[in-house]
């Protein structure tokens, strides 16, 4: 689809307002040409303050004169510091968006997590490659606990390990007979529900306390 000119013109008047427009409009039909530069000049910094976030793009005084001529459908006659354009860009033909053919094993644990079991089956050496199944356990543990909210035990966690590396990482069962082999000190986020269990334990414990403190002031 070709961006017509009265297209590219409604998404700046959405940008800028009614009232920029209408300056432009008036720009237009002043007949000196070093007035008409002068007043261009001190629109495109009004511009420049109505959209602040034009100051994050590259070249930003350049993209807001070139505004300026698509507002004026290019009959804005002046002597910008920077050569006028119509904006071509927006008839370019957006690039197509590679999305993934595949979907992981298990959800709560991602994809990110399959390339890392991926990567920890390329090591070799054998400590580097424990420490690295370890590593791996604890973050699926924290990404099990985050999704299903529920406690899984660190048998469960290696078995999907196992099944997800295909047999290729496995560890020592005496290592789980310690136990906590995967406990992080991540915690998963607590939500408003928690904060409030949280918040009238405190509370029921302050009020047990004040309790205390009176009756032993009666005795």
């Amino acid at each position: 689809m070709v961006a017509s000119s009265t297209f590219k013109q409604e998404l700046l008047l959405r940008e800028y307002g009614r009232n920029v427009q209408n300056i432009v409009q008036y720009i237009l039909t002043v007949e000196d040409r070093a007035k008409r530069t002068q007043l261009a000049q001190l629109l495109v910094n009004l511009m420049g303050r109505l959209n602040p976030n034009v100051k994050d793009i590259q070249d930003a005084q350049q993209t807001l004169w070139n505004h300026l001529y698509v507002m004026s459908d290019g009959q804005l006659d002046v002597d910008a510091p920077f050569a006028l354009s119509a904006m071509e860009y927006l008839n370019d033909k957006p690039q197509r968006v590679d999305y993934p053919t595949q979907n992981p094993k298990y959800k709560h644990y991602g994809t990110n997590l399959e390339r890392l079991i991926d990567k920890a089956k390329q090591v070799t050496d054998p400590q580097e490659r424990e420490a690295a199944i370890i590593s791996i356990g604890k973050l699926m543990k924290v990404l099990y606990r985050t999704y299903n909210k529920d406690s899984v035990s660190d048998e469960v966690i290696l078995e999907n390990l196992r099944e997800l590396s295909r047999g290729e990482l496995d560890l020592n069962p005496a290592l789980l007979e310690k136990g906590n082999l995967f406990e992080s000190n991540v915690k998963a986020p607590q939500g408003p529900g928690n904060n409030f269990q949280n918040n009238n334990q405190k509370y029921k414990n302050n009020q047990n306390k004040n309790q205390n403190q009176n009756r032993g002031k009666n005795k």
